[in-house]
């Protein structure tokens, strides 16, 4: 469903993505770990076209993304949950999942959107300032979902966020891919958190992924020991 291949992304001379490939099947959940700094922000924004990549491929079910604008890859299936959440404080939740809708939609949100987010519903009518980090997320990813993508990239999901509301996040994750089939990628440093939802897990330092495990293999220690500081 979504192939990278051989990416590059700079900043001026610096280079910060090296090089990098990975593909994620329809349905599967892919974790991109690793610490501060290491590059998973950098490629999100990339696959996104937020950022220019210097060489290299993305493709979306078959179709090549490179030099579209990110608009242009939303309405392609890819979508995107930025780090810090980056919900529109001033909006209420209802008018925060309407700037996800396609035109084609009206302003109409679908109910299955409500029904993963139950909270939202009963909430609909507040600002989005007013809700708590968790419940902000969670607006964040039904914004995101409103435009029913293919791909939906999450970077960061877990961020200041308290454990029990990380455990909701997991389970809403898990009952997304159920229902919809969706490929989702998602980059953080929460191991705890990936193990609960990930196929497969890829570790990135310094612009380049440096190990990959499936689920049914994965050696948490030697992950845990690339996130430590």
């Amino acid at each position: 469903m979504l192939d990278v291949a051989n990416i590059q992304v700079a900043y001026g001379q610096s280079q910060a993505i090296e090089d990098l490939s990975f593909q994620a099947s329809q349905g599967e959940i892919v974790a991109i770990m690793g610490r501060n700094g290491m590059g998973k922000t950098t490629l999100f924004k990339a696959l996104m076209g937020v950022l220019p990549t210097r060489q290299g491929h993305v493709r979306l079910a078959g179709r090549v993304l490179d030099g579209m604008e990110s608009y242009e890859r939303v309405a392609s299936g890819l979508a995107y949950v930025p780090q810090g959440r980056m919900i529109f404080p001033s909006l209420t939740v209802l008018e925060n999942i309407q700037t996800g809708l396609p035109k084609t939609a009206r302003g109409e949100v679908p109910q299955d959107i409500y029904a993963l987010f139950p909270v939202l519903f009963e909430m609909r009518k507040r600002r989005g300032g007013n809700l708590s980090g968790g419940q902000q997320q969670q607006l964040a990813i039904a914004r995101a979902m409103a435009s029913n993508p293919k791909v939906l990239l999450l970077d960061e999901p877990t961020e200041g966020i308290q454990p029990s509301i990380i455990k909701e996040i997991a389970r809403i994750l898990k009952e997304i891919r159920k229902l919809k089939d969706i490929t989702i990628v998602v980059s953080e440093q929460v191991l705890s958190f990936t193990l609960e939802i990930a196929d497969r897990f890829l570790v990135i330092d310094k612009g380049r992924f440096i190990h990959e495990d499936a689920r049914a293999n994965v050696d948490s220690e030697k992950i845990g020991r690339y996130l430590s500081v």
